[in-house]
C-alpha cells in the first residue's frame, strides 16, 4: 500500500467553537515502534474532542494535537517490531488523538479487528464507548447480573451503549434522558424506563419502581456523567453497598454533598478517565473487550448507533449538533 507523504485532516486553529475546525494538509505521520498507520475510513465524533476544541481537555504529551479519538480503517503501514498485525488488516482503534485524518498512528494494543457484520462506520463508533463503558461499568463498577444499574445520558453515545451492555449482561436498566423522544429510544435498547430529568424526579421514580425488590429500593451501580446537583442525588438513591461511577461533569465538578448516607449505606464514589492511562492499561482494556462484547455485537445483540454520518471536511457541522443535544447515539465522520 502506497502511503502519500501528505494528508487531509481537521485541525484546532485556535480553541473556541466549532468554526475553529479548519480542513488542511499536513505531513502523513509516520509509525513509531509497537505502532500501525492506519488508513482511516472513519472517525468517531466524541465529548472530549469538544472539550479538546475548547482548549479544556489537552492532548497528553507525546499525542497528536489533532482531535479524534476512536478510528476505523486499514492498516498502511508497520512501525518497528510489529508482527501482530499486516498490511491491510481491517481494525478498529482507540487513539490519544490524530483521528480526524485520513492517516493516523494507533498503538498496536490498542486495536482491534472490526466486528462480522460492521462497516468501518459502525466500527468508528465503538472503541471510545466501549472502551469507557467496559472499564467503568463492569471493571470499576463491577456490575453483575440481577443487580440495578442507572445510565444518565442514556442516549449519549456512552449511554446507548452502556445501556445495551448492562442489559445483555442481565442487569436491571434504567437511564435519564432529557426529551421523550430520547427516552423512548433508550427504552427500546433495553431500558425498562428512561426517565426525563426535565419533567420527573429520576430519584423518586427509581425508588418507586424499585421497592418491591429483595435488597430495598434504589440502584446498586449508577454511571454519572452529568456532576454538579447529580452527585449528591446519586448518593441519596445508592443503596447499601451501591457503586457510583463518575466519568464526565456536565453541570460541573463542584457541589455541595451531604456525605452522611455514604457512610451509612457504605457506598463507594468513585470516577475515572481514560485518554491519559499507559498503552499497556489500555491494551488490557480492549482484551477485555474483545472478550467480552465482540461476541455480543458479532451476534448481533449490542450495536453502535449511528445518529448521523459527515463528511471529514464538515467536523465543525459534527460538534454543531453535538453540542445542540439533540442526537441520540453516535455522530461519525466518514473520511474519502
Amino acid at each position: 500500500m502506497t502511503v502519500p507523504a501528505t494528508m487531509k485532516c481537521v485541525e484546532i486553529s485556535t480553541p473556541g467553537g466549532p468554526e475553529v475546525l479548519k480542513p488542511v494538509s499536513r505531513p502523513t505521520p509516520k509509525p513509531p515502534a509497537g505502532e500501525v498507520l492506519l488508513k482511516v475510513a472513519a472517525a468517531g465524533v466524541n465529548r472530549p474532542d469538544v472539550l479538546q476544541r475548547y482548549g479544556k481537555y489537552p492532548a497528553p504529551a507525546g499525542a497528536s494535537d489533532l482531535p479524534g479519538l476512536e478510528i476505523a480503517g486499514t492498516v498502511a503501514a508497520l512501525g518497528e517490531g510489529v508482527t501482530q498485525l499486516k498490511i491491510g488488516d481491517a481494525v478498529c482503534a482507540l487513539v490519544s488523538g490524530g483521528g480526524y485524518a485520513e492517516y493516523c498512528t494507533a498503538p498496536v494494543p490498542q486495536c482491534l479487528p472490526v466486528p462480522k457484520g460492521l462497516s468501518m462506520v459502525e466500527a468508528a463508533a465503538v472503541p471510545e464507548t466501549f472502551f469507557t463503558v467496559w472499564t467503568n461499568v463492569f471493571e470499576r463498577g463491577r456490575l453483575k447480573a440481577g443487580e440495578i444499574f442507572l445510565c444518565h445520558g442514556g442516549a449519549s453515545g456512552i449511554g446507548t451503549t452502556a445501556v445495551q451492555l448492562a442489559k445483555a449482561w442481565g442487569a436491571r436498566v434504567f437511564a435519564t434522558a432529557g426529551t421523550d423522544e430520547k427516552c423512548a429510544a433508550v427504552t427500546k435498547l433495553g431500558a425498562e424506563r428512561c426517565i426525563n430529568y426535565k419533567t420527573e424526579d429520576y430519584v423518586a421514580v427509581i425508588k418507586e419502581l424499585t421497592k418491591g425488590d429483595a435488597k430495598g429500593e434504589g440502584t446498586d451501580l449508577i454511571l454519572d456523567m452529568v456532576g454538579g446537583e447529580y452527585v449528591g442525588r446519586n448518593i441519596q438513591l445508592a443503596r447499601l453497598e451501591g457503586r457510583i461511577v463518575q466519568i464526565a461533569f456536565l453541570k460541573g465538578p463542584k457541589t455541595e454533598v451531604n456525605l452522611d448516607p455514604l457512610m451509612r449505606k457504605r457506598l463507594t464514589l468513585t470516577g475515572s478517565t481514560l485518554r491519559a492511562r499507559s498503552v499497556a492499561e489500555k491494551g488490557a482494556v480492549a482484551a477485555a473487550v474483545k472478550q467480552n462484547a465482540w461476541p455480543l455485537i458479532e451476534a448481533g445483540k449490542v450495536k453502535p448507533v449511528i445518529y448521523k454520518v459527515f463528511p471529514l471536511a464538515e467536523a465543525s457541522e459534527a460538534h454543531r449538533l453535538m453540542e445542540a443535544d439533540t442526537h441520540i447515539g453516535k455522530l461519525v465522520l466518514k473520511v474519502d
